[in-house]
C-alpha cells in the first residue's frame, strides 16, 4: 500500500509497499540471465491458453454449494451498468446507487474530541481521540442490532499530515502514532444516512503504543527479548496495518505490512544483521522520526524490537478492555490481509499473502479444530504454516515450514524468520501477493498478484530468483493479476491444488502484446494493479486498485483507482466505483442486512496538499475516508 513519503537527505520520493527506498539505499543486482527468463514471456494469448488449460479440468468439474456453474453461467449477477473510468476529484458509482461519507481522518469518536481542524491538521491530543489515517481493511460486526465497525488505519502521509509537511517535534510523533493502528467505533444509520456515535462503549483507540500479549511459537523465544520486556511476551503496539480478517468466532484480524519503515539507528555505521536487511530494516526510517522519542524504534540500541512486528493481530471488537493478541504462528512478514476458511474437518485455514516483490504466498492450518458456539479463543496459537509452490503445469501445493523442511532450529525461529523458511523450501516467488479472498459457495481461492517491475529481472531480498513463469507471466510485470486455485478433493485442507488465472490486467487500447491483458480485460472495464479483493454472499468478486493513476501512455484511458465486480463463473469483470484523485481503493464490508456497502479511500491527493480535496471540497485538505454506498430503491447489494 502506497505511503509515498519525502526522505529530506535528497527529496526523493519512495513507496515502501513497493520498496523503492530499501532499492534505492540497498540496490539488488541485476538477474545474470535476463535474456534466458525473458524467453519464457510468451504471447498474450499462448500464456492465457496454456493456463488455463491446465487448471480447466478442476474448474469445469468444481461446482457451487449452492448453484451449478452452467446456471450461474447464464444468469446476469451483476445488477448495475458498469460505470466508464475518470479522473474526477470525487466518487463515482452506477445510476440507481448512492454514496456518502461515514467517517473521515480526524472525526471524532467521543464528545469530548475536537473537530477536525483544517488549518493545523490536529494534534497528538486531538489525534487520540479521533480516527485515524489512511484507512484500509475493515470489517463490520453486529451486536444486538448494533453496528461496529474495525477498521485499519495504515500510515499518515507526512506532507498532508502536519501542517509543516514534515514531523517536527515529540507532539507530532504523538500525533503520527495516534493516527496509526486500529480503530473500532460504533456506527448507526438515520434517514439513509451512516455516522460515528460519539461515546459508544465500543468505540476504542488501538495504536502504536497499545499493549499486546505475543502468542504463539515465538512467545519468549531470545530472539523476541527486549531490555523493556525481558519475558520477550508482550508487545507495544500496531502499525502499517494494511488488510484484515474476521474469524468465525467474532474476531478481527489486522496485519501488520510495512512495519520495517519506522526503525532507525543513531549510529551510522551500525553493522544491520542479514535478517534485518530481509526485511527492510534500514538505518534510516521513512520520515517519522519516532526514534527521536521512543527510544525502541533506535536499532543500534534494540535490535530485537523488529522482530516483535509484522504479525497478525487478533483484536475483540466487542470488548474494548480486551488485550490485541500477535499471533506469531502465522508468521512474520509484510501482511496483506488474512483470509480465513474452513477446512471439511473443521480446522482453521489461514491464507496470507507477503507484499513485497518476489516474496510468498502462505497458508496457516490451525492444530485445533472450530466448533460453534465453543471455546475458540486459540485456534490461532499453534498449527502448520506453509508456503507455495505453483507449478508451470497448473498444479501446485503447500510445502509445509518446519525444522526439517527449512533447516532452521525451531518453529519459534520460523515464526520470525518465515522469508527465509519460505526460501529455504522453494516457494514459488511471487509477484508481489497481496489480499487473498475465498469463493462462500465453493472451496477455491484467489490471489491479487499486484505488479512486479522486477520480475525476470532481480531476485527478491533473499537472492531468490524471479523467473518468468506460472502464474507470473509476464518479465517486468506492470499490470498485475489474479490468481486462482481450487484445493483438491475440495478441501482447503489439502497440500494440494490446481490452479489459473483468473484475470491479467493490462491495456488492450495501447498493447497487443501480453501487456494487453486477458480476454476478459477490454477497453471498458480495463484497470492496473489489483490489490483489495473480497467476495460477497452471492459469490461475486469484488476487486479494487492500488496502481498507476497517471492515466498517460501504457495507463492512458484507465483513469483514477477503482472498485469492479467479477462474475467468476463467466470471467466477466464490469467497473463499479471510481475513486477520487490520486487515491487508492481499498477495504470493503457490509452492513449486518447488505443493504450498505462499506468501502474506503485511502490517500486522496497523496502527492500533497492541492492534488485532490476529497472529501471537503473547496480548498480543504484531503483526508482518507470511509463512504457508504446503498441502492436508490433500498435494494440489497451483495
Amino acid at each position: 500500500m502506497p505511503d509515498h513519503t519525502i526522505i529530506e537527505s535528497d527529496k526523493r520520493e519512495f513507496d515502501p509497499a513497493e520498496d523503492d527506498f530499501d532499492e534505492f539505499y540497498f540496490p539488488r543486482p541485476e538477474e545474470t540471465d535476463f535474456g534466458a527468463i525473458a524467453e519464457q514471456a510468451v504471447s498474450r494469448r499462448g500464456f492465457m491458453q496454456g493456463t488455463a488449460a491446465a487448471g480447466a479440468a478442476a474448474f469445469v468439474m468444481a461446482t457451487t454449494a449452492m448453484t451449478p456453474l452452467s446456471a450461474l453461467a447464464n444468469e446476469n449477477r451483476f445488477g448495475f451498468k458498469p460505470i466508464p473510468a475518470n479522473t474526477l476529484d470525487t466518487v463515482t458509482v452506477p445510476n440507481g446507487y448512492n454514496w456518502h461519507v461515514v467517517a473521515a481522518w480526524g472525526d471524532p469518536l467521543w464528545s469530548k474530541g475536537a473537530e477536525f481542524d483544517d488549518a493545523t491538521k490536529g494534534t497528538g491530543e486531538s489525534q487520540e481521540t479521533a480516527f485515524g489515517d489512511n484507512t484500509d481493511g475493515m470489517a463490520l460486526f453486529v451486536d444486538g442490532g448494533r453496528s461496529i465497525l474495525a477498521v485499519n488505519n495504515e500510515y499518515v502521509n507526512n506532507k498532508i499530515f502536519y501542517a509543516s509537511g514534515k514531523s517536527a517535534g515529540p507532539d507530532d510523533v504523538r500525533k503520527s502514532k495516534a493516527a496509526h493502528g486500529v480503530t473500532v467505533m460504533e456506527i448507526t444509520e438515520a434517514d439513509g444516512t451512516w455516522s460515528i456515535v460519539k461515546d459508544s462503549k465500543y468505540n476504542r483507540k488501538i495504536t502504536a503504543d497499545t499493549p499486546m500479549e505475543i502468542t504463539g511459537p515465538a512467545r519468549g523465544h531470545e530472539l523476541m527479548k527486549t531490555k523493556a520486556d525481558p519475558s520477550g511476551t508482550t508487545a507495544n503496539g500496531t502499525w502499517n496495518n494494511c488488510g484484515n480478517g474476521r474469524t468465525p468466532w467474532g474476531t478481527y484480524l489486522t496485519c501488520e505490512e510495512n512495519f520495517n519503515g519506522y526503525f532507525s539507528s543513531s549510529d551510522a555505521n551500525y553493522q544491520r544483521s542479514d535478517e534485518l536487511k530481509r526485511y527492510g530494516v534500514n538505518l534510516e526510517d521513512r520520515g517519522y522520526d519516532w526514534a527521536s522519542v521512543d527510544e525502541r524504534f533506535d536499532i543500534s540500541k534494540h535490535p530485537n524490537e523488529p522482530n516483535r512486528f509484522g504479525y497478525i493481530v487478533e483484536i475483540d471488537p466487542m470488548d474494548p478492555t480486551s488485550t490485541p493478541k500477535k499471533r506469531t504462528a502465522l508468521g512474520r512478514f509484510k501482511h496483506e490481509n488474512a483470509e480465513v476458511a474452513l477446512a471439511a474437518n473443521g480446522r482453521v485455514v489461514v491464507y496470507l499473502g507477503d507484499d513485497e516483490r518476489g516474496e510468498y504466498l502462505y497458508k496457516f492450518v490451525s492444530e485445533g479444530r472450530y466448533v460453534e458456539g465453543g471455546d475458540n479463543d486459540d485456534l490461532l496459537e499453534t498449527g502448520k504454516l506453509y508456503a507455495a509452490k505453483f507449478n508451470n503445469s497448473g498444479a501446485g501445493q503447500w510445502l509445509e515450514l518446519n525444522p526439517e523442511t527449512t533447516g532452521l532450529k525451531s518453529q519459534a525461529e520460523i515464526a520470525i524468520h518465515t522469508r527465509q523458511a519460505a526460501s529455504a523450501v522453494k516457494a514459488t516467488t511471487m509477484d508481489r501477493p497481496e489480499w487473498v479472498a475465498a469463493n462462500p459457495r465453493k472451496a477455491e481461492a484467489y490471489c491479487c498478484l499486484t505488479n512486479n517491475k522486477n520480475r525476470g529481472r532481480k531476485p527478491n531480498a533473499g537472492g531468490d530468483a524471479t523467473p518468468v513463469g506460472g502464474p507470473n507471466p509476464r518479465a517486468a510485470n506492470n499490470y498485475g493479476q489474479i490468481v486462482r486455485w481450487v484445493p483438491d478433493g475440495g478441501d482447503h485442507l489439502s497440500d494440494t491444488f490446481a490452479w489459473d488465472l483468473y484475470v491479467v490486467a493490462g491495456n488492450p487500447a495501447v498493447h497487443s502484446d501480453a501487456n494487453a491483458g486477458s480476454k476478459n480485460v477490454n477497453k471498458d472495464n480495463m484497470f492496473n494493479s489489483p490489490d483489495g479483493l473480497a467476495f460477497d454472499a452471492n459469490g461475486m468478486l469484488w476487486i479494487q486498485t492500488d496502481g498507476n493513476y497517471s492515466n498517460a501512455k501504457g495507463f492512458a484511458g484507465m483513469g483514477n483507482n477503482q472498485m469492479l465486480v467479477g462474475d467468476p463463473a463467466t470471467g466477466e469483470i464490469h467497473r463499479f466505483m471510481v475513486g477520487p484523485k490520486q487515491c487508492e481503493i481499498t477495504g470493503i464490508t457490509w452492513s449486518g442486512d447488505r443493504k450498505t456497502l462499506f468501502v474506503g479511500v485511502q490517500h486522496p491527493g497523496e502527492r500533497g496538499l492541492g492534488n485532490s480535496h476529497f472529501p471537503g471540497g473547496g480548498d480543504t485538505t484531503p483526508r482518507s475516508a470511509i463512504v457508504a454506498v446503498s441502492r436508490d430503491d433500498g435494494g440489497l447489494i451483495g
